[in-house]
């Protein structure tokens, strides 16, 4: 993968990372820890964050996120974390994959690009599961503006690029 090929994929998932890293900063306390909710706002945060971090890794296998994050999105029974995360835990979470993320897309060559790695649905190549993540990452970044909008009537704007260059230059 050559430089102009990285920074523009870095640009575009690392401004996914920073528009989640706005949603989170934009919610409220109480909407935060909200229990009522299905969708709770917190939870979505932290199985975001935990397929990101998951998604980024070489050793699937032996994927154990950080403390104080579990595995329960691993559980097929759906098993919830077994406390609310803070912001401050997440936010701290999120600044862990953006830096993986950055130096998986700035590591990145051919032989990595075209790694396979068999996805439940099949195989994908590692450069493909690199663009599926970033969807993800988009998707329930989407999903948490929504909430933020119906809620408090407001969401954070646009993020165009990612905040953080992929080289240091």
């Amino acid at each position: 993968m050559d430089k102009t090929c990285k920074k523009i994929t870095w640009g575009q998932f690392g401004a996914a990372i920073d528009a989640l890293e706005n949603a989170i900063n934009a919610c409220p306390d109480d909407l935060w820890s909200d229990q009522s909710r299905y969708h709770q706002f917190w939870y979505m945060v932290s199985h975001t964050l935990f397929w990101l971090d998951y998604y980024l890794s070489e050793d699937h296998k032996n994927f154990k996120p950080p403390e104080p994050f579990g595995m329960e999105e691993m559980d097929p029974a759906g098993v919830m974390p077994p406390r609310v995360y803070t912001k401050a835990e997440l936010l701290k979470y999120l600044d862990h994959g953006r830096e993986k993320c950055r130096k998986t897309i700035a590591g990145m060559d051919e032989v990595l690009a075209s790694r396979q790695y068999t996805f439940r649905k099949g195989p994908l190549s590692h450069a493909e599961l690199l663009l599926y993540n970033m969807r993800h990452v988009q998707h329930h970044t989407a999903q948490l503006n929504l909430i933020l909008r119906q809620q408090i009537n407001s969401a954070p704007g646009w993020t165009f690029t990612a905040n953080t260059p992929l080289f240091d230059e």
